[in-house]
């Protein structure tokens, strides 16, 4: 029997492309969403993948959301964090609702979709944990005190679970995307994107999702039962972390 992966934030963009690269390679695949009912519909229709929708920053929405695909599919093995939001401003002028939203999503959001998940993963000796963090959180962001600080809380959650994981064969692991070809960076204007972005790029162009989905795909398999606690870097040569 196939096992079942949840990719929350996976109908669109990197999300989108870690629900199809596990869909093909043989896993039942969940995707969650937070409130784009039409491209969620859109994705539905393309892939065949069921979604469900709800709001990772509230616990008992993702305990019930979890609940409602186990009855559909069956234990969860998989958990791919990937929901996140970016509240970009200078942090003299980041409010409190520009610090809260981007902690209760990328940071709590952890929290609330693995805990529900942890006791089942323990007791069926299994389990694949695989947060989506960034290199914004590996090396910091002007203009992203925010979202840097969550992402790189989400590394420090990622090796601290992986100690408690390790006995009960469940591992936990963090990729760090660079800039990807997704619509939120293809919409940077393109003298921006030239100018500002590519040369900072050894490789010179935008990573594509599908080779961040290889990478989950990777970490999900058993062949990558050793490796738990790390910080897979994804970034073209941008950035290396020591």
């Amino acid at each position: 029997m196939a096992r079942v992966a949840l990719v929350s934030g996976g109908t669109r963009g990197i999300g989108k492309a870690i629900s199809v690269a596990l869909q093909e390679a043989g896993y039942t695949v969940a995707a969650t969403y937070a409130g784009n009912d039409e491209k969620a519909a859109v994705f539905r229709a393309e892939t065949g993948i069921p979604t469900f929708r709800w709001d990772v920053t509230k616990y008992d929405a993702c305990v019930a959301g979890i609940a409602s695909v186990e009855a559909e599919l069956g234990p969860i093995d998989i958990l791919v964090n990937n929901a996140g939001i970016t509240r970009d401003t200078m942090f003299h002028k980041m409010t409190p609702d520009h610090w809260n939203d981007v902690i209760a999503t990328n940071l709590s959001g952890l929290f609330n979709m693995t805990q529900p998940l942890w006791s089942g993963m323990r007791e069926r000796g299994f389990g694949r944990i695989i947060n989506i963090s960034s290199i914004n959180g590996q090396k910091g962001q002007l203009g992203q005190v925010n979202y840097s600080a969550a992402k790189a809380g989400e590394l420090g959650f990622t090796k601290a679970l992986a100690q408690e994981g390790a006995a009960k064969n469940i591992t936990v692991n963090a990729i760090c995307p660079g800039y990807i070809a997704t619509e939120m960076v293809e919409a940077i204007p393109e003298k921006v994107l030239q100018e500002k972005i590519l040369p900072q790029i050894p490789i010179g162009r935008l990573g594509k999702p599908s080779e961040i989905a290889r990478c989950v795909v990777f970490l999900a398999s058993d062949d990558a039962g050793l490796i738990t606690g790390s910080t897979l870097s994804a970034n073209g040569g941008q950035f290396f972390a020591g």
